[in-house]
């Protein structure tokens, strides 16, 4: 019996919008119980929105199974956004951050339902981690979802404040301001 060839990481282009969209609100809707249907409805109005900017610093990475379809997305910044998407103005700064001083961004993970806990949320965070890295930051910092939250503990990052993001329908959606010291290099 042949092995399945393993999904393939590469850095998103502009052509991936809209399969990345796609990706979003799959992820979304399929493993993010912690928030309400309505949360999750508002925040794929808002939060949950492809971060253009990510792609044109080509900080925004994609997950390609075999057949060249995504099955997850995340990236990193050495912008000051710390969370959501081009239709989210309410945090957006796009003032550089400087290494030696700030924490890089780790920005917008999405796994498919059908790839969760493959380790593909995993291998997004070490290549976001090391480019990071590469970049010269030495911290890392996000906005995690509740779902999320797990993984990146297992990663080692801590717990800093529980943040609550206004959402365009007057609900509001939970999210955990993370950091982690990157000790060394991490190849």
């Amino acid at each position: 019996m042949e092995a399945s060839p393993k999904p393939t990481l590469r850095i998103a282009t502009g052509a991936d919008l809209e399969a990345i969209r796609e990706l979003i609100a799959a992820s979304v809707r399929g493993l993010q119980h912690e928030y309400s249907e309505g949360q999750r409805e508002q925040a794929l109005a808002s939060v949950f929105t492809p971060d253009t900017q990510l792609i044109a610093d080509t900080t925004y990475y994609v997950v390609e199974d075999a057949d060249g379809s995504l099955v997850a997305c995340g990236g990193w910044s050495w912008r000051k956004t710390l969370y959501g998407g081009d239709h989210h103005h309410a945090s957006r700064d796009a003032g550089r951050l400087d290494p030696a001083t700030d924490a890089a961004k780790i920005r917008a993970f999405f796994v498919h339902p059908q790839w969760a806990r493959r380790g593909l949320g995993t291998l997004l965070l070490q290549a976001c981690e090391q480019a990071a890295w590469d970049a010269g930051f030495r911290h890392c910092e996000m906005g995690a979802t509740l779902s999320g939250v797990p993984l990146y503990e297992r990663h080692g990052y801590r717990r800093m404040a529980e943040i609550l993001v206004d959402l365009p329908g007057g609900e509001r959606l939970p999210v955990v301001r993370m950091e982690k010291v990157l000790a060394s290099r991490l190849d």
